[in-house]
């Protein structure tokens, strides 16, 4: 008798249920989600005015009495379609403070509007793609007895860029804690930009908000060295937001400008530890500001939004920088399938969380991002929309419209998540299906441009 696979039997058990083609809707219904949330309970909608129930839903009537819910993972590595939908969020997101849309008024498009790179400074020489690591005049090798330069032109793709020339010589604790401040150096860096546009024209400092307001939406990535860098869009607005016309003196010129200055004398001080001492915090020397034109030049909207949105999939492990999953104990940083550059920076963050001058850092719970505690996308308040709108959107698109003057009243609670086997099995499935129809869709597109 031929005996079918865990995954297989799963499957056909769930085919033979009588409740499977209502269990089949909900997993199409999250696009064929790979860790579902299930929830338990019920929605009333009542008339505000004469408490009539105008619709009530409650999984008691669903099969397993729970209902399957996108798990909204943004790592394509956790979840490919939940992690498809939050990169067209982020798309969206982000190209509307460029152009316009999603109630952000058009004439954006024509104010000064930078996209910038800041880069972590060197922590330590370290192999490079594409050029020689040349020895300094001054010797061959370092006091650990390591050769201080490389004379080989590595790929892009070798394993040994990014990793240190003399991993003695490296300085572990400094990058870890960089990281850790990466999201205060960057407050820090917008507050000195505002300042240095305040000072070239001749206002007060503390008067700069009621001649124009700075917006930004930023992505954190790691450099092959295993280091965060900052890539962001930061537009120059009037006080009142996106309605408002920044003042004449807001050029990209004097805010490109105010960038540069701004990223050379941000300074931040951490606190002082036997340990480590107390390393000053700053950005790179490598400070990069391109503006974005309407006009052709420089690179393009729908690039920089794509581009922000690829990378906000991304998770740690595909980069190599760190794992997806937390780290809770010793043993797993030994076990991580990480190179050993970044386990010993994920060893540093462990040791440095145990310090009590450190302790507000909660640098062992981010050890599986090497101490970098921020979002991978955060934006200003006004830059545009937000995700949450976008979602709104999108039920309202699919049919759950708010009754104007209906009273909600719900009552949900979390009882699970993920699948069985079979249903992973047919779960993946749907996902494919779904994406072969959006690629012969986007190709029928193409063509119909094509014939025009």
């Amino acid at each position: 008798m031929r005996r079918f696979p865990e995954a297989d039997r799963d499957a056909i058990r769930l085919a033979q249920d009588p409740r499977f083609p209502r269990w089949l809707e909900q997993v199409t219904a999250t696009g064929g989600c790979s860790h579902p949330v299930h929830l338990s309970g019920s929605t009333t909608l009542l008339d505000g005015a004469t408490g009539e129930i105008l619709h009530h839903y409650d999984t008691r009537d669903e099969p397993g009495e729970r209902l399957l819910v996108r798990c909204r993972n943004r790592r394509a590595t956790v979840c490919v379609t939940c992690s498809r939908l939050h990169a067209g969020d982020t798309f969206h997101l982000v190209r509307a403070g460029l152009i316009g849309g999603k109630n952000v008024p058009v004439a954006v498009r024509r104010r000064p509007r930078l996209f910038i790179t800041l880069t972590a400074p060197s922590f330590g020489p370290v192999h490079r793609a594409g050029e020689l690591c040349r020895p300094r005049r001054d010797g061959g090798v370092c006091e650990h007895g390591r050769p201080v330069g490389c004379r080989v032109v590595h790929e892009p793709a070798d394993p040994a860029v990014g990793q240190p020339l003399c991993p003695a010589c490296y300085d572990y604790a400094t990058h870890v804690l960089w990281h850790a401040h990466a999201g205060k150096l960057w407050d820090r860096f917008v507050i000195a930009v505002r300042r240095q546009l305040a000072s070239a024209v001749g206002l007060p400092q503390s008067r700069f908000r009621e001649h124009a307001r700075l917006s930004f939406a930023r992505i954190a990535e790691y450099q092959s060295r295993a280091a965060v860098h900052v890539h962001a869009v930061v537009r120059l607005d009037g006080p009142s937001g996106p309605d408002d016309e920044p003042p004449a003196w807001g050029t990209a010129d004097r805010l490109i400008d105010a960038v540069h200055a701004s990223a050379r004398r941000t300074v931040l001080h951490t606190p002082y530890s036997p340990a480590v001492g107390e390393p000053v915090l700053r950005w790179g020397a490598q400070a990069d500001a391109r503006p974005l034109r309407t006009d052709g030049e420089g690179p393009d909207d729908d690039a920089v939004a794509a581009y922000v949105a690829k990378y906000v999939t991304k998770g740690a492990s595909e980069t190599g920088a760190g794992t997806d999953h937390k780290v809770t104990t010793w043993d797993d940083i030994h076990t991580a399938p990480v190179n050993e550059h970044v386990r010993a920076l994920m060893r540093t963050c462990w040791r440095l969380g145990g310090l009590p001058e450190y302790g507000p850092l909660h640098l062992r719970a981010w050890t599986h991002t090497l101490g970098y505690r921020g979002h991978i996308l955060t934006k200003s308040r006004v830059y545009s929309t937000t995700f949450a709108a976008l979602r709104a959107q999108r039920a309202h698109h699919v049919g759950h419209v708010d009754v104007p003057g209906a009273v909600t009243d719900a009552h949900w609670r979390y009882v699970g998540s993920g699948h069985t086997p079979g249903a992973a099995l047919i779960a993946a499935g749907i996902a494919e299906d779904l994406a072969e129809c959006r690629r012969l869709s986007a190709e029928a597109r193409k063509e119909g441009e094509w014939g025009r």
